[in-house]
């Protein structure tokens, strides 16, 4: 038992494994400058060591967050989205009226695709370099397959509940999100329209509710 006593010196701490978070708030601060500097620069333009500068951390910290620049991109992306429509936004509840739980969600995603920043990084998106590389594939899969996904789940308990009648809830949910934006999103994007210029924007979201529910909703 005595031998249990003896004080064995403290093994070498691991360094954590690219990606695993250490402070939250550093983490918080990088994201925040990638989106900045992605926005104002594009992707291309932006090195690690100018996130690292504007965000006030080390270059190794980035790294040892987010391992490279095409994981913070995502990650970016998620944090954007996750903010203007959080996981909570499709949480069910029953007491609440369909045709109100879908115009909340249809409010949350305009507003968050007509934002300004949002309307940029669609442009930055769609540029040569861009497209050419598998940027699209991640914005894809941190974006809206995450939201798309998780309206799907939702569509498919008001399927179970009687509500809906729908055979394939992803195409319906594709569908939903594709009406959302319409031609206002696409205007704005061209230039031809300013997204804080959508003075319809509930007339619009509640046309596209209405038109959804007369394809789905169960009489």
């Amino acid at each position: 038992m005595s031998s249990l006593l003896v004080k064995v010196p403290p093994s070498p701490r691991k360094p954590a494994a690219p990606g695993r978070p250490k402070d939250p708030e550093k983490r918080a601060a990088i994201l925040a400058a990638a989106q900045r500097l992605f926005l104002i620069h594009g992707y291309e333009r932006v090195s690690m060591d100018q996130i690292a500068a504007e965000a006030g951390v080390s270059k190794l910290t980035v790294y040892s967050h987010f391992g490279d620049k095409d994981s913070l991109f995502g990650e970016a992306v998620r944090a954007h989205c996750e903010q203007g429509m959080p996981t909570s936004l499709f949480d069910e509840d029953a007491k609440t009226p369909l045709r109100e739980r879908l115009e909340v969600i249809g409010h949350a995603f305009f507003t968050m695709v007509m934002a300004p920043d949002a309307v940029a990084g669609h442009r930055i998106l769609c540029s040569p370099q861009v497209t050419a590389s598998t940027l699209p594939s991640v914005f894809w899969e941190a974006g809206p397959q995450r939201v798309q996904e998780a309206f799907a789940a939702l569509l498919e308990r008001r399927i179970a509940a009687g509500e809906l009648a729908i055979e394939d809830p992803q195409r319906a949910s594709a569908f939903f999100f594709t009406l959302l934006k319409g031609d206002p999103h696409a205007q704005a994007v061209f230039g031809y329209r300013c997204a804080d210029q959508a003075h319809d924007t509930d007339e619009h979201i509640s046309a596209v509710v209405e038109m959804y529910l007369r394809a789905y909703a169960v009489r």
